[in-house]
């Protein structure tokens, strides 16, 4: 995918000297450009519909409400952004909770900055990117290959009842995108396409009653 030039980015910290520090860092990159700040989630909501960026840097303790919910709701409103949590927390749940709310990158705030624009790069383009230390953390909690995650047992679930994708997203409180990439990785772990056998193995795993 190639990237927009210049990828237009905006800032949501309610620490002022941290947004001086991170815009201060990403003015002197040629194809970047800070469009909007905010320091809290209501004006992060207010700021994107007015400014349109591609990619926001998200921290999750805002003084209004959390960022992760914060990401949840652009990215409902907005799926077509691309969400950087940028944040001095490295706990395990933070993490897992950032990708289940549609973030596409955990990059830590005391990261090298070339690690950060690095991240900015990847996402822009339609990937992921995650702090060394988060990436291990992902692995050591990931299930084995053919072992289906809680979300992807809860999709499943939902597909088996004949939810659509939409339905589905409203559901579970998550986008479109993503419940999209959580029926292909269903299938490509259990190897099962038809609808009849999808349900024969949620029943067989008690997910779902006869």
């Amino acid at each position: 995918m190639s990237l927009p030039f210049p990828i237009r980015v905006a800032l949501v910290d309610d620490h002022s000297l941290v947004r001086d520090g991170i815009r201060a860092l990403l003015t002197v990159v040629d194809f970047l450009a800070i469009v909007g700040e905010a320091d809290s989630g209501a004006s992060a909501i207010e700021m994107v519909r007015e400014t349109q960026p591609d990619l926001l840097l998200v921290d999750i303790g805002l003084k209004d409400m959390n960022g992760l919910e914060l990401t949840r709701q652009l990215r409902r409103e907005h799926p077509e952004i691309k969400i950087l949590i940028l944040s001095m927390y490295d706990n395990n749940e933070y993490v897992s909770e950032s990708v289940r709310s549609g973030a596409s990158g955990y990059v830590l705030k005391n990261s090298p900055s070339r690690e950060i624009i690095a991240a900015i790069e990847a996402i822009a383009s339609g990937g992921t990117f995650y702090s060394a230390e988060i990436a291990q953390k992902l692995a050591a909690e990931r299930p084995a290959d053919n072992e289906l995650t809680p979300r992807e047992s809860e999709v499943l679930c939902k597909m088996v009842l004949g939810m659509n994708n939409k339905e589905m997203a409203r559901e579970l409180d998550i986008s479109v995108r993503t419940v999209e990439t959580h029926r292909l990785s269903i299938r490509r772990k259990l190897n099962i396409d038809k609808p009849a056998a999808l349900l024969n193995y949620a029943i067989e795993r008690g997910l779902i009653s006869r």
